[in-house]
């Protein structure tokens, strides 16, 4: 069950909101821990399904090290440039780890949503092409907050 948003209600935004925003945008921050307790953050596509963010990552890589390690993170999908104009969403949990790793392609039916949501809105295909270099990971998050700073009005 995802824990519900306390502050900032003025800014958060609707659930229909966070769907629309998390799905139509492209580019989240993984914040990850790493083995000596400092935080690594990295940039990465991902999907959203209505109920979890699957990002796709290069097995070898810090970020993937860290979660197989320590499997808590937080994301963050933002967007905007002017103060009025920021918005986005930071979601907290614990990743798990779903299909092969890498992933070659076996058939795993967990993956279908996620990788056609993936597939199609980053490379335009309906297929997900599979390299042998990365895996999944699915965030179910504990704990969403989220604002807009156009709900604010007119400076």
């Amino acid at each position: 069950m995802t824990a519900t948003q306390r502050r900032g209600r003025k800014i958060m935004m609707t659930p229909g909101e966070v769907d629309e925003f998390l799905t139509t945008q492209r580019t989240c921050r993984v914040a990850t821990v790493s083995a000596s307790g400092a935080p690594h953050v990295s940039a990465l596509w991902y999907a959203w399904d209505g109920v979890s963010l699957w990002l796709y990552s290069v097995v070898r890589s810090k970020r993937w090290t860290d979660l197989s390690r320590d499997p808590r993170v937080a994301i963050v999908v933002d967007s905007g440039e002017e103060y009025e104009q920021l918005r986005g969403v930071e979601l907290t949990g614990t990743i798990e780890f779903v299909g092969e790793v890498p992933r070659i392609g076996e058939l795993c039916a967990e993956l279908d949503t996620a990788e056609m949501l993936f597939a199609r809105k980053n490379f335009g295909l309906d297929e997900m092409p599979h390299d042998g270099r990365h895996a999944w990971a699915r965030l179910t998050p504990d704990k969403m907050v989220s604002w807009d700073f156009s709900k604010l009005g007119p400076a």
